[in-house]
């Protein structure tokens, strides 16, 4: 197969293999399918698609980076090529990788945004105890920055994945791994109070498997809560673009600052990979710093 039109035939047979073989989410999936429906569109432009594989897919590179997307989207859409490319020659359709020659766009770590103890206090304390919409609220930004959950995680959570007696959650992450992650008293008392005052009136006498539900008595979606979170930011008096990810790397940043370890919170964000934990990093330097100004009898 060194014909570069025909050079992506396979795409859904390597979507299948990442659900099937990797475990990958739908989101994951998503993004792959989209990258190589990009790609097969460029090659088959004009004269593109009967250029040799390597050569059309420097130009169809090339082409990425003259449209002026970010590194880390080229860089997105490298991986998923080279995925792709290595699933054809695992299976017996091409003899040598055409990406090898690719050269992956430099990027810089940038720090994640995090929030500082007095601006998540102030945060948890926007929503109206008053009203059921508002308790929901409370108990859902208080058990996402007591869990460090990703949005559609916490979302998708059930009334049977919440334990109040051992104050512990067990949570579906990325590629169905699951992971029980604890809670502390503050998330729990918002929960509780939300379970006992402000679920029951917005179902209005109706159930739900979902923990966190609408006025409708459907499961809030990410895309709501995203909504949410924003207005309660700027009711907050955070900087504009508060995410539900910025309360995530709070909830790790704020663990290592106080000590915790990089493989604990590995762990408990669900990331696979400890190289994914290290964008952290930071933190601990600025502890080791601190450590040694402390302890070091010449610091």
């Amino acid at each position: 197969m060194q014909d570069a039109a025909t050079a992506l035939g396979k795409v859904q047979a390597f979507l299948e293999h990442c659900r099937v073989e990797k475990g990958l989410a739908v989101n994951s999936l998503d993004a792959y399918r989209r990258d190589l429906e990009k790609c097969r569109s460029f090659l088959l432009q004009g004269a593109e698609g009967r250029r040799p594989l390597p050569e059309a897919l420097a130009r169809y590179t090339d082409s990425l980076y003259r449209s002026g997307l970010s590194s880390r989207s080229i860089a997105r859409h490298l991986t998923t090529l080279r995925n792709y490319f290595s699933f054809l020659i695992k299976e017996g359709d091409l003899a040598a990788d055409p990406t090898q020659a690719l050269a992956a766009p430099k990027q810089w770590s940038n720090l994640p945004k995090y929030l500082n103890t007095e601006q998540i206090n102030r945060l948890c304390a926007t929503p109206s105890p008053d009203k059921p919409n508002g308790i929901r609220d409370k108990a859902m930004i208080e058990l996402l920055y007591a869990a460090g959950l990703r949005v559609t995680e916490l979302c998708e959570l059930e009334l049977s994945d919440l334990n109040l007696e051992l104050g512990v959650l067990r949570v579906m992450g990325k590629g169905g791994r699951q992971r029980i992650v604890p809670v502390g008293k503050s998330a729990l008392d918002a929960v509780r109070t939300y379970l006992d005052a402000g679920r029951p009136a917005l179902l209005g006498g109706g159930g739900s498997r979902y923990l966190f539900v609408t006025a409708r008595g459907g499961k809030m979606s990410r895309q709501g809560f995203w909504k949410l979170l924003g207005l309660y930011g700027r009711k907050a008096g955070i900087f504009h673009g508060l995410t539900p990810h910025v309360i995530r790397h709070t909830f790790a940043t704020h663990l290592l600052e106080g000590g915790a370890d990089l493989r604990s919170v590995q762990t408990m964000l669900g990331h696979s990979d400890i190289s994914t934990t290290q964008i952290y990093t930071h933190v601990l330097r600025s502890r080791l710093k601190k450590t040694v100004e402390q302890h070091h009898p010449r610091a």
